[in-house]
């Protein structure tokens, strides 16, 4: 199973990662990100791995 990893430095805040795949990422008001699931489920992996492309800083990436 993957997992995701957030880079919280290089993280801006854009929400890509939340609107890719709500059920895993939340931002809040003050526009810090929180990686509410980092256990990858088989059938979510395409949508992770989207919004991992979707990070236009780089601060997602996914480990084995």
């Amino acid at each position: 199973m993957k997992r995701v990893v957030l880079d919280r430095v290089t993280c801006e805040g854009h929400g890509m990662c939340e609107v890719a795949a709500p059920a895993y990422f939340e931002l809040d008001d003050e526009g810090a990100l929180t990686v509410l699931e980092p256990q990858i489920s088989t059938d979510d992996e395409s949508r992770v791995q989207e919004a991992v492309r979707s990070c236009p800083v780089g601060a997602l990436r996914l480990e084995a």
